[in-house]
């Protein structure tokens, strides 16, 4: 439907900068209004990053929706058993977990006594977004939104195999400031992911750049913006 009704409109509202660029027609129309925030992600937007100690807790939360949370089960666990057991002990986990793989997940963070929240669901995400240190991610719109909007850290998995690649588009929107880092599927193991997870637990710097750099893409003020855009098309 988007594809249909961009060739007959004035103006686009993008969630994100940048991610019409591959299409000149379209990029002429369009806007980064971002998208209008609900009042939760303001709150936590509102709660400043603080990066871990080195020797402290590391709180990591990992989500991936209906369509991603299979590949975060498959992946992340065998990714923290190759950690260093000095990481487990500081590690905090939050996981967003099918029920089908509720049993397995949880057995593998047991076995090695790391302090684990799992549920299929948190109605709370964006004040778990907002306590965490690092974020491991699919990257729709809004998730990639919301993580700029509130400024952390994340490492971004694109759901591949979309006509246009949005996915893809909207992690590099992130990683192109410095904001995140961008995984595609193919590429995303558990040495991968235990190695980026190891370096930036080393290196609380980094994570506060970041942080700081994924902050710089948020539009808190989206629905002004959406709506000056609105008034604007409708010559008022």
């Amino acid at each position: 439907a988007n594809r249909l009704l961009s060739t007959r409109v004035s103006a686009i509202a993008t969630s994100l900068p940048g991610v019409l660029d591959r299409d000149p027609a379209l990029a002429g129309k369009a806007t980064a209004t971002g998208p209008p925030m609900r009042p939760a992600i303001l709150a936590a937007a509102a709660v400043p990053y603080a990066s871990p100690d080195p020797t402290g807790p590391l709180r990591l939360l990992v989500v991936g929706g209906s369509q991603g949370a299979r590949i975060m089960a498959d992946i992340v666990p065998p990714a923290i058993e190759k950690l260093e057991p000095a990481l487990w002990r500081r590690l905090s986990l939050v996981q967003q977990v099918r029920e089908e793989d509720m049993s397995r997940v949880r057995a593998v963070y047991d076995r090695l006594k790391i302090e684990a929240e799992l549920a299929p669901f948190f109605a709370d995400l964006p004040a778990r977004l907002a306590a965490t240190h690092l974020v491991v991610s699919r990257s729709g719109a809004g998730t990639v939104a919301e993580l700029g909007a509130i400024g952390r850290p994340s490492i971004l998995v694109p759901l591949p195999g979309a006509i246009d690649q949005d996915q893809f588009a909207n992690a590099g929107v992130l990683e192109k400031v410095g904001g995140a880092i961008r995984i595609p599927q193919n590429e995303f193991t558990p040495d991968r992911l235990a190695s980026e997870i190891s370096a930036l637990a080393a290196d609380p710097a980094r994570l506060t750049t970041t942080a700081t750099s994924a902050r710089s893409v948020g539009r808190l003020d989206a629905a002004e913006r959406l709506a000056d855009l609105a008034v604007k098309v409708a010559g008022i």
